[in-house]
């Protein structure tokens, strides 16, 4: 499976060939108004029996993910992870949804159960993807101003109707401009549980305003941070990991060097 991969999915040049989406019937049963997961906590019965009314409510997130996908120029295959509860008329009106909303394939994936087995039928519809012609064109041109960049991803992307900017985000566009960055590319941080800038809002609403509290640029890498909401950047890693000072004791079985 390894080898099929590489040999087979490998970009062209700087060029991706196609785009795989990852979805799951439980998460957008989820997203379609199911009660919230609470970690160690049984799951309600919602995501462990057949609901496909949940299932529809959530289905225009995963479609709005397709319409993303595609905006792009190359095809979409949307890769749906299987849990032993779901039944095959959700997994059947999720693969449909998907193809009909311009995936170039939807394909049940059993990895988890079977291994690479499992993942065959899904490595096939990604090898007929990339072998399909692409029109790949990014979503804006870099010469464009920074506002317009972010303004363009946040309605494109997420839906929204526009963007609001703090007082220290207005500062820091205005500095970046003035120095010659202005014609980098956007990296927007946001939370990832929501196409809104909140992590609680579930679904594929329209309307809203991403508010950008914060802008940093990282110049090595090229590229501009607008910071949304409330989300916050991953800490960098130390001099030397934790890793090192880890470790089993063998007389007791306790790890030690965690806290």
């Amino acid at each position: 499976m390894e080898k099929f991969f590489n040999i087979k999915c490998r970009a062209s040049g700087d060029v991706p060939n196609a785009v795989v989406l990852v979805s799951t019937v439980r998460a957008l049963k989820m997203h379609g108004g199911g009660p919230a997961v609470t970690p160690g906590a049984p799951l309600a019965p919602q995501y462990t029996e057949e609901n496909l009314d949940l299932l529809r409510k959530g289905l225009p997130n995963i479609l709005k993910h397709v319409s993303n996908a595609v905006k792009y120029g190359i095809p979409a295959v949307v890769a749906i992870n299987h849990r032993e509860t779901d039944t095959e008329a959700e997994l059947e009106l999720l693969r449909q949804a998907c193809k009909n909303s311009g995936a170039f394939d939807a394909v049940v994936s059993k990895h988890w159960s079977q291994g690479g087995e499992g993942a065959i039928n899904l490595a096939k519809a990604v090898v007929a993807a990339t072998s399909q012609p692409s029109n790949f064109k990014f979503l804006y041109e870099l010469n464009r101003p920074i506002k317009e960049k972010i303004e363009i991803i946040s309605r494109e992307m997420y839906g929204a109707a526009g963007v609001s900017y703090s007082e220290i985000a207005e500062k820091k566009i205005k500095q970046y401009e003035e120095q010659g960055y202005g014609n980098l590319p956007i990296c927007m941080a946001k939370t990832p549980l929501s196409l809104t800038a909140d992590p609680s809002v579930k679904g594929a609403p329209t309307g809203f305003i991403i508010p950008v509290r914060d802008m940093s640029i990282s110049v090595g890498a090229q590229f501009i941070i607008p910071f949304t909401g409330e989300i916050t950047r991953m800490p960098g890693l130390p001099t030397r990991p934790a890793i090192y000072d880890i470790d089993l004791n063998i007389e007791t079985g306790e790890i030690e060097g965690l806290f």
